[in-house]
């Protein structure tokens, strides 16, 4: 079997043997997968029960706002000193630490059941997911060929959004008031030690690209990182106040993971669709449409049953429009680079991305006090700026030549600065 029917790398083949053997580069990375799955479910069953047991708590939903947004805070600031950390004890060591870090905030959530409390261990469990992910993605780096680098990257935006999706309807399996689902998170994300440690044996060096200047950055595209950022504060609402939402509006703990998981299917559903019709036709046409669909899509919700078929499916397609926008914002601000500029304006547009989900939540938690419904019209307002911008950005600029852009990649909705090595390196 060549490599080219695997995941893995050159060294596959076993000789022998199939290439699928133990200790292949392709079971490698299906176990980094495995590890990553189990990660995903885990912060995807403590964010929608965290967001439903505050409510019950009686926390108002500015507190709990804040809360969850801690997440966003511990995990734009977690890569860079992880990244310190595994220079000094390396890859295996962090990761087993930060999980067990992790795994403890999580069962230390229901031991002190209060504001400040549950802030500095979402921020703590925001922080080492977030080194986790890096952990993962420089074994993920180290693993990858040019031939293989994109379907890795593919199918990493596919483990993490599915799993998070899948983490979201655990919330059902138990009482959200009592334990066992704090309990089951942290077996997940302990569990994720498993699979990992066990397979991964070398110590890539840890090289983040470096980000290049912010003001260089706007002035080669303001449409990239303007669109990185608004899609930030948007899937920051999504994320950090969904739950709080919904329970909010009354719905029950069924209803609210439906209502969580549905933009996680959405963006696994279309973000191939829409990235591949961008490879086709002007990126910037896609983007202002896809933008404009978001606006309509979040308006829409304010009019339809939250809970009904109609609700969930417009949820899903609310979802298949935020996260794969952030993918097109990256690949659109890659088609104004040269090659060795990629990189490291990518790893500027994740932390673009990660600033606007701290301050879409801290934002919008205040205005849901007033009015739930406002939930809904934050989301609205975040792309319909985008597509008024895009729009002036059509009628001003003349847009990059079909031949010249470069291949549409899906990129996670929460990858750290170290997955932007998995993009592919090619005008």
């Amino acid at each position: 079997m060549n490599d080219n029917s695997t995941l893995g790398g050159a060294d596959d083949t076993v000789v022998g043997g199939p290439a699928f053997s133990v200790g292949s580069t392709a079971a490698k990375t299906w176990s980094l997968f495995l590890g990553i799955s189990l990660l995903s479910f885990g912060s995807g069953l403590s964010g929608v029960l965290l967001g439903i047991r505050a409510e019950s708590e009686g926390f108002s939903t500015v507190v709990a706002g804040l809360v969850m947004t801690s997440y966003f805070v511990g995990f734009l600031g977690g890569t860079r000193y992880v990244e310190h950390a595994i220079v000094s004890v390396g890859h295996i060591r962090v990761f087993a630490a930060l999980a067990s870090i992790a795994s403890s905030a999580l069962l230390l959530q229901v031991i002190w059941i209060n504001p400040f409390s549950w802030a500095i261990l979402r921020f703590s469990f925001g922080l080492c997911i977030a080194g986790l992910f890096v952990v993962a993605e420089s074994w993920l780096n180290d693993l990858a060929t040019n031939a293989t680098r994109g379907r890795i990257l593919a199918v990493y935006m596919v483990v993490t959004m599915g799993s998070m999706a899948g983490g979201q309807f655990l919330v059902n399996s138990a009482d959200t008031g009592g334990f066992v689902l704090f309990a089951v998170a942290s077996v997940l994300v302990s569990m994720a030690l498993v699979p990992v440690t066990l397979s991964a044996s070398s110590a890539p060096p840890v090289s983040v690209p470096t980000p290049i200047g912010f003001r260089e950055l706007i002035g080669i595209s303001p449409t990239g990182v303007l669109s990185s950022f608004l899609v930030g504060v948007a899937a920051g609402i999504l994320m950090a106040l969904g739950a709080v939402y919904g329970a909010s509006a009354g719905m029950s703990e069924s209803q609210v993971s439906v209502f969580m998981a549905a933009p996680m299917v959405g963006a696994v559903l279309l973000q191939f669709p829409i990235g591949r019709l961008s490879d086709r036709v002007p990126r910037r046409g896609v983007m202002a449409v896809v933008a404009v669909a978001g606006t309509v899509l979040s308006a829409l919700m304010t009019v339809v049953n939250n809970t009904s078929t109609a609700g969930v499916i417009v949820m899903a397609l609310i979802g298949g429009v935020v996260f794969p926008l952030y993918s097109l914002s990256i690949a659109y601000t890659n088609d104004w680079l040269n090659p060795n500029q990629m990189m490291g304006a990518s790893a500027m547009l994740v932390r673009v991305n990660g600033t606007g989900a701290i301050i879409g939540p801290l934002i919008t938690a205040p205005l849901l006090a007033i009015d739930l419904e406002l939930f809904f019209w934050a989301l609205a307002a975040a792309h319909g700026v985008i597509a008024l911008f895009l729009f002036q950005r059509i009628i001003a600029r003349d847009p990059v030549p079909l031949d010249e852009q470069g291949p549409f990649q899906p990129f996670p909705g929460r990858g750290s600065r170290m997955a932007v090595r998995l993009l592919t390196r090619r005008r």
